[in-house]
């Protein structure tokens, strides 16, 4: 299996898959437990001083006017994680939840967060057995970093609560700690708040959202130009000098994949033959403008995860020095605003380019603007309704992504007494970013779904009968077919054939499919 060390310099986006979407094993690397180390001794030398320290000696939030007296220290951190654990609602995907421990841990592991090593090592215990606390869905405000969602996390470490075991029964944290041979955290100054204090959940969400949205941007890129060639369109906009005038990387990149998925078609070109065209409509023309505006919006994206898993993030922070001392300061750093404002940016480029794929849908099944093809693909129209109602189904998913796209992170409650009093709303955003994220794969499938159908029927009309399809589009057509994805006749259930499309889109089969032909895509 493969095996994620955790040390000082941070993380991947990679290795964030691995643990959370691969079960990979955890280990720390020497250069974290040296840093756990000598961050501890920090936090011992200032425990034993009487001057307070904010998370060491005092309350929280808008209490930690009071001072904490060192009997009552274990208690106070034991209290945190028990107060903080406020969840309520459904119960969080398993994969996010590995992906908020592994990322605390992670901050863990660098050594400014003060925590004793045998602590990180529980964490990394916790991983590898396969124990995924009951983490609920509302909780967080994103500020102070995921409280509520971190605090399950920490009181499965305390041997408290529910969690999920390696069966995917829920029990009780206890027993399935006893079961894995682990021992309940005993917590002591300043690791109850270390384990509750950063943008973990987010930010594993967004990883996440980032490798899923790569995938179905080459997905669309795929789908728009099967459009393309099943209505006749031309690919002469694909040209490289077109793009290099307006040097948008993403538009060049979405650009290349369509005209590499077109190459050899017979049916490009076309579009004067039966109706003239001076030019393809704005959803077939643009796509690469508007699929390649999604994939700069994720390299932007990207750049920003990056930085956030080089961080730690927690308050306060211990900062070491070359003597061998150091000392504790408070900071913002864990305000989730750089994160949360890309996860809005996300959704707002999955509703558009759900919206764009759309319109090239509904172009393929109106027989005013398909050129020549059957209405809504029918195999005897009147009679049968073809893909009639798979467009209003896609046209639904488009109308909640465009809802899903309002921006989480304008919104802020204040909280704490108003201490807390401006909040980033960053584990909303990438919640909704997870549906956005599931809708866009079902109006890809649609389209997908759409574009196979309209190119098989190409095959049998007269005027097309002797124009083939690019070598890429008959590679993907035969692997749908494959993967159960039916092709044209008549009526049919029609809710397992998009069932089977979305898979086939989800999974990556898609892309796999067209690179057979083409080779890598972007």
């Amino acid at each position: 299996m493969h095996t994620v060390v955790v040390g000082t310099s941070g993380t991947s986006l990679d290795d964030i898959s691995a643990v959370a979407r691969g079960d990979a094993r955890v280990e720390l690397g020497s250069d974290a437990r040296t840093a756990l180390a000598d961050a501890r001794r920090v936090i011992d030398d200032l425990a034993a001083k009487p001057e307070p320290v904010y998370g060491v000696s005092t309350g929280f939030g808008a209490l930690a006017v009071r001072h904490i007296s060192p009997e009552l220290r274990a208690r106070l951190q034991r209290n945190i994680v028990r107060s903080h654990a406020a969840g309520m609602g459904p119960r969080v995907e398993r994969e996010v939840v590995r992906a908020l421990m592994f990322l605390r841990l992670k901050t863990v592991a660098s050594g400014h967060t003060g925590v004793r090593p045998e602590i990180a090592q529980s964490m990394a215990d916790l991983l590898n057995a396969g124990i995924t606390p009951a983490v609920r869905e509302h909780g967080s405000l994103g500020c102070s970093g995921d409280l509520a969602p971190l605090s399950h996390c920490a009181l499965t470490l305390m041997g408290e609560g529910d969690a999920e075991g390696p069966d995917g029964r829920l029990r009780p944290a206890a027993e399935l700690l006893a079961e894995a041979g682990l021992e309940p955290v005993e917590l002591r100054e300043k690791e109850g708040l270390a384990l509750l204090n950063g943008t973990d959940g987010m930010l594993g969400m967004l990883a996440m959202a980032i490798a899923d949205l790569g995938r179905l941007f080459t997905s669309a890129d795929i789908t728009a130009a099967l459009t393309l060639e099943a209505l006749l369109g031309t690919d002469r906009v694909l040209a490289p000098e077109l793009h290099a005038i307006r040097p948008h990387p993403g538009q060049a990149a979405s650009a290349d994949n369509m005209l590499r998925l077109l190459e050899g078609s017979h049916l490009t070109g076309h579009h004067q033959d039966d109706a003239p065209r001076v030019q393809d409509a704005y959803s077939v023309r643009c796509a690469p403008q508007v699929t390649g505006a999604g994939r700069d919006t994720l390299a932007h994206a990207r750049t920003v995860a990056e930085r956030e898993l080089a961080a730690a993030v927690d308050n306060p922070v211990v900062l070491r020095d070359d003597h061998g001392g150091g000392r504790v300061e408070s900071n913002g750093n864990f305000h989730g605003a750089p994160v949360a404002y890309v996860l809005d940016f996300l959704a707002i480029a999955a509703a558009d380019l759900a919206s764009i794929a759309e319109r090239r849908t509904d172009r393929l099944l109106d027989k005013h603007r398909s050129h020549g093809l059957p209405p809504f693909l029918a195999d005897d129209p009147g009679v049968d309704s073809g893909l009639m109602i798979a467009q209003y189904t896609q046209a639904s998913l488009v109308s909640e992504l465009k809802r899903l796209a309002v921006p989480a992170s304008v919104d802020s409650i204040p909280s704490s007494a108003m201490q807390e009093d401006h909040v980033s709303m960053g584990w909303s955003a990438a919640r909704k970013l997870r549906t956005a994220v599931e809708y866009l794969t079902r109006v890809v499938a649609v389209e997908l779904y759409t574009a196979t159908r309209a190119l098989e029927l190409r095959a049998e009309l007269p005027a097309t009968r002797e124009l083939r399809a690019a070598p890429a589009s008959r590679a993907v057509l035969d692997a749908a077919r494959a993967a159960g994805v039916a092709g044209a006749g008549p009526d049919r259930y029609l809710s397992p054939d998009l069932d089977a499309a979305e898979a086939f889109v989800r999974d990556g089969r898609l892309v796999r499919a067209a690179e057979t032909v083409t080779g890598p895509l972007a």
